[in-house]
């Protein structure tokens, strides 16, 4: 092997060894789990209380949106840390751009809060 191939088998060796290391805990757990199924662990599980009726009601929009402002919101925290942490190399340009970021993600909490969205009925 000559020249950037060899480069190539790294990865191909990484590749398989990633793959071995995700499927032998799943293959072990399954080998050494111990297999005892009952009509009670069979039965679906929620917070401690038995099902009462069927599995397909319909939920409020509003329990979506919370969803959806909590992602909005978790992201702008994934995008923000490692901005802060190299903030002083940035400059003045990555400044702004973070303010105009900041500035619309505020609007739409005003948005959400003035429809009254957050509120919990």
């Amino acid at each position: 092997m000559t020249g950037y191939s060899w480069h190539y088998t790294f990865i191909g060796i990484f590749f398989l060894l990633v793959t071995v290391f995700a499927a032998l805990p799943l293959i072990a757990s399954k080998v050494l789990r111990p297999k005892k199924p009952s009509a009670g662990k069979q039965d679906p599980y929620e917070c401690g209380l038995d099902k009462v009726g069927d599995a397909w009601i319909q939920f409020k929009i509003q329990y979506y949106l919370y969803a959806l402002v909590f992602i909005v919101f978790d992201v702008e925290v994934i995008l923000i840390l490692p901005w802060a942490v190299v903030f002083k190399q940035l400059g003045v340009v990555a400044f702004i751009e973070m303010a105009i970021f900041l500035l619309i993600l505020s609007l739409g909490l005003v948005y959400v809060w003035r429809k009254r969205d957050l509120e919990w009925y």
